[in-house]
C-alpha cells in the first residue's frame, strides 16, 4: 500500500510542487484547505488529491486531517506577511499537535530570515541565529518550538531551509512579483538587489523534489535534523534578470533598481510595505547555503539546469504549465507574450 501524506498549504508554491514530487515517488497525497473545493480548482495542474475540510489555525481539524498519514509536510505561509505573530505559531503547534496523535514525520521548508550577518557569507545548518527582524525571530521561535517538542518525545521533524523561491507554481515571490513582473505586458525587470552582490534562489521542483527523497527515506532518519539547500546561486545578483530577459527574447531589456524610496514613502501607511522593507537587508550582502550535509545524504542535491528552471519558472508565472518538457520547443517571445496576456486576465 502506498504511504499517505497530508500536505499542509498545498495552493502555495512549495507546497503545490511537493505534492507533484510526492505522487511521483508514489506517495498518496492528502491536502487540507477551508475550502477544499475552491483549493482543487486553483491548482487544477495537480494529479489526484484526497482534499479534506479544515483549517490551520484548529488543532482538532489538522489532527483529523492527519489520521493515517506518514508525512506531514508544513508549507502554510500567510500571504503577503500578514500577521505572521499571529498565525505562524498557532499553525505550526497544530501541525505538532497532529504530528504527536499520527506518529508522522514533520517536514518543514525554512528560510534565511532566522540569520543576521553573522551568519554571513555561508549559511549551513549549524549557522548561529541571530536575526534583525520581527520576521526572523518568529521563524527562530517556530523552529525552537518544533525541536523542543521533538526532544518532549513523540514526534520526529526534518527542516531544509532555503534561499528565495522561484518556479512553475502558484504563489507570490520575489521572482513573479519584480523580476518576471507577473502578469504584465513585461518591458523591464526589477532587480531588488544590487546587481553585483551574489543572491541564491531555490528551484521550487528540486526543493520539492529533496522533501520527497527525504520522504522515502524518513524512517531511517534521525528524529530531529536540519540541512541546507544550495539551489541556484547567481555570482552577480541580477544576472537572474538577465538570464530571464534572455528566455523571453528580449535580451536588451533594462533591469531597473527596485523603487525602495516608494516603498519608505507608503511604508507609514501600507503595512505590506513596511514588512517587505524589513527584508531589504538579505540583499545588501552575498548570501550562500552549504548543501554538503544535504548532498551526503541524497547522493546529490536536486538540480535542474538553469535555463530549463527559467523557461518553467515564466509559464508558471501564468500558471499555464501543463507539460513542462515541451517548454523549452516553443518559440520564446510568442510563448511569453501570452503567458503575460494570460496572467493579467
Amino acid at each position: 500500500m502506498p504511504k499517505t501524506a497530508l500536505v499542509i498549504g498545498a495552493t502555495g508554491g512549495i507546497g503545490s510542487e511537493t505534492v507533484l514530487a510526492l505522487q511521483a515517488h508514489g506517495w498518496r497525497v492528502r491536502a487540507m484547505n477551508r475550502n477544499p473545493g475552491k483549493a482543487a480548482r486553483r491548482v487544477r495542474r495537480l494529479g489526484p488529491i484526497e482534499w479534506v475540510e479544515g483549517d490551520s489555525m484548529k488543532p482538532g481539524d489538522v489532527i483529523r486531517a492527519a489520521d493515517g498519514v506518514q508525512i506531514i509536510f508544513h508549507g502554510a505561509n500567510p500571504a503577503g506577511y500578514k500577521n505572521w505573530k499571529g498565525t505562524i505559531l498557532p499553525m505550526m503547534r497544530s501541525t505538532i499537535e497532529a504530528a504527536r496523535a499520527s506518529g508522522a514525520r514533520i517536514l518543514l521548508p525554512g528560510t534565511l530570515y532566522n540569520f543576521g550577518p553573522d551568519a554571513w557569507p555561508v549559511v549551513s545548518p549549524v549557522s548561529p541565529q541571530n536575526p534583525l527582524t520581527r520576521k526572523g525571530r518568529i521563524r527562530v521561535e517556530m523552529e525552537e518550538m518544533l525541536a523542543r517538542e521533538v526532544e518532549r518525545g513523540g514526534i520526529r521533524a526534518i527542516i531544509v531551509r532555503a534561499g528565495d523561491f522561484f518556479g512553475p507554481g502558484p504563489g507570490n515571490s520575489w521572482f513573479s512579483s519584480a523580476i518576471a513582473r507577473k502578469g504584465k505586458e513585461t518591458t523591464s525587470s526589477l532587480y531588488p538587489g544590487s546587481r553585483h552582490v551574489g543572491h541564491s534562489w531555490a528551484y521550487l521542483p528540486d526543493l520539492a523534489e529533496t522533501f520527497a527523497l527525504i520522504a522515502d527515506q524518513e524512517t531511517e532518519l534521525p528524529v530531529f535534523d536540519v540541512f541546507t539547500f544550495g539551489g541556484h546561486w547567481f555570482e552577480g545578483g541580477a544576472d537572474i534578470s538577465y538570464a530571464v530577459a534572455s528566455a523571453m527574447g528580449r535580451p536588451s531589456m533594462p533591469v531597473l533598481r527596485f523603487p525602495w524610496p516608494l516603498f519608505y514613502l507608503a511604508a507609514p501607511f501600507v503595512g505590506f510595505c513596511r514588512e517587505v522593507i524589513e527584508m531589504r537587508y538579505l540583499w545588501r550582502l552575498p548570501i550562500r547555503l552549504d548543501n554538503s550535509k544535504l548532498a551526503a545524504l541524497l547522493g546529490a542535491e536536486p538540480h535542474t539546469d538553469v535555463d530549463l528552471a527559467i523557461h518553467n519558472a515564466l509559464h508558471g508565472v501564468s500558471d499555464l504549465l501543463q507539460e513542462p518538457e515541451t517548454s523549452i520547443s516553443l518559440n520564446r517571445q510568442s510563448l511569453v507574450n501570452n503567458l503575460f496576456r494570460e496572467g493579467s486576465e
